[in-house]
């Protein structure tokens, strides 16, 4: 069921005002940030999307899959209604997903829905 509106991007803001993902996109070179945006702007595009550039991790939880110079970026994200919640950006350096990296999403996505109440 692909969406005729796209979703609204919002990068997860901590209480004193960070946005975590887009510094990490700002960390990166030119060509990576424009790759790992382009990716983010298809899936925001095209959600639910699929394997090779998009998979589900856990419930609630997604990645966005990016080819960057480094190796293998990864974005999580959540879904919010009609909005695609930025969480967290690694870049990964193993096969599995590291646990402290999920976890880092899981607690951004708690403290995003306890600030929407």
């Amino acid at each position: 069921m692909n969406r005729e509106i796209p979703l609204k991007v919002l990068f997860f803001e901590t209480a004193n005002g960070n946005q975590p993902v887009r510094d990490f996109i700002i960390s990166l070179s030119r060509n990576d940030k424009k790759e790992v945006g382009a990716d983010i702007f298809a899936v925001q595009e095209g959600f639910p999307i699929g394997l090779p550039l998009c998979r589900k991790l856990e419930k609630d939880i997604w990645e966005i899959r990016s080819t960057i110079t480094d190796g293998i970026c990864r974005i999580l994200f959540s879904i919010d209604n009609d909005t695609m919640v930025l969480l967290h950006g690694f870049i990964k350096k193993t096969q599995k997903t590291p646990p402290d990296e999920l976890k880092t999403a899981r607690n951004r996505l708690a403290e995003y829905r306890r600030l929407q109440t």
